[in-house]
């Protein structure tokens, strides 16, 4: 009698870098996708011997635009209604940008703290056997030291980049072990209901300005 052998998926754990994500979307033209179900995102980018552990979603909380605080707070609250989302939030900080034209300097809020959150993460996952593969949505190459030291140290596990819509990037390409561009098909296919329901019975809406 033939017995097959049992081959385990391949398990996968995604960080997503929530603002290279939602510039990339803006960007194309994508702004109707922005109510985007991250998990089932990740899901639709599997493949049959791949099994998703865990989407790590990275941001940072608006401060300086009610409105649009307001919206980010919708979508998180969304986000937290799946089940395999955990989400970490960075913070902005006040910065100096120098004109070269008229010689001033005006104040400017900088996104910190997310390519650390993200690089912490990956890493500290890998030591703990968290995963075989991770897979980063980002073009940033302030991720290239977690993607090279991953890739090059390691036989058994590995770093695939999923680039956000017009955010693609040959220096992270050339390090990452696969990688390909998010497409309009699977952002299309990886929406929320217009009204997303936790369980608590709480609603949130997606936001007039998304539709």
């Amino acid at each position: 009698m033939d017995v097959q052998k049992f081959t385990p998926k391949e398990r996968v754990i995604a960080y997503i870098d929530g603002y290279n994500l939602y510039f990339g979307l803006k960007d194309s033209g994508f702004k109707r996708f922005l109510w985007l179900n991250i998990q089932s995102l990740i899901e639709s980018l599997l493949t049959g011997n791949q099994e998703l552990v865990k989407v790590k979603y990275f941001t940072t909380l608006v401060t300086n635009d009610v409105a649009k605080r307001l919206r980010q707070k919708q979508f998180i609250s969304a986000l937290q209604s799946l089940d395999k989302v955990e989400i970490f939030y960075g913070k902005f900080q006040k910065e100096k940008n120098h004109c070269g034209v008229c010689g001033n300097d005006y104040p400017n809020d900088c996104e910190k703290m997310t390519d650390v959150g993200i690089a912490t993460q990956v890493v500290k996952d890998y030591y703990t056997d968290a995963f075989d593969m991770a897979m980063i949505v980002s073009g940033d190459t302030d991720l290239l030291p977690p993607i090279r030291l991953i890739n090059e140290s390691a036989d058994n596990k590995r770093v695939f980049v999923a680039f956000p819509p017009d955010r693609s990037n040959d220096e992270v390409r050339k390090f990452a072990k696969g990688s390909m561009v998010i497409g309009r098909k699977n952002l299309l296919r990886s929406q929320f209901d217009d009204k997303v329901t936790n369980v608590n019975g709480e609603v949130f809406n997606r936001p007039v300005e998304w539709k």
